[in-house]
């Protein structure tokens, strides 16, 4: 079970490469989780049976940024491996609805082609580095991405 986050990067990166064309290049990988926030398991030590089952509905994923796409493959529950992709976007077209950057469990909304509303994906301080390089190719037009921040005022029609 790889538990240093490069050990782990590793391992997805050897996984893709697999399936990627002749001259991928990976740039970052994000490890993040279904379901609603992470701190909601703290409310759950007294209820084990509702946390249980919260438990067993989220699903772990690796979130990779190449220099061409965006790829998700799923990620082993227990040891963290990472498994067969899920989804594929080309690089200018990953289509995140909505970004949080938060202290500690940061999260953004993703529209999967599997669903018909955005997935929450929520991904751990510890992934920070790799977040913002993949939040740097989010489109301008999502709301809190840095580039919206960044992104110039439209001006005002002048009368």
């Amino acid at each position: 079970m790889a538990i240093r986050r490069a050990k782990q990067k590793q391992q997805v990166i050897e996984k893709l490469m697999s399936v990627a064309p002749p001259g991928e290049t990976f740039i970052a990988s994000v490890h993040c989780e279904t379901g609603p926030s992470p701190w909601l398991n703290s409310l759950f030590d007294e209820v084990p049976f509702l946390g249980l089952i919260v438990a067993l509905t989220r699903k772990f994923y690796f979130v990779t940024l190449t220099n061409t796409s965006v790829v998700i493959n799923s990620a082993n529950r227990f040891t963290n491996r990472p498994g067969d992709v899920v989804f594929s976007f080309p690089r200018n077209a990953f289509p995140v609805t909505r970004v949080k950057r938060a202290t500690v469990w940061s999260s953004m909304h993703v529209q999967l082609p599997s669903s018909t509303k955005p997935t929450r994906l929520n991904i751990h301080r510890y992934w920070r580095n790799e977040f913002d390089q993949l939040l740097a190719v989010v489109p301008a037009s999502v709301e809190g991405s840095p580039a919206a921040a960044i992104a110039p005022a439209p001006e005002a029609a002048q009368a």
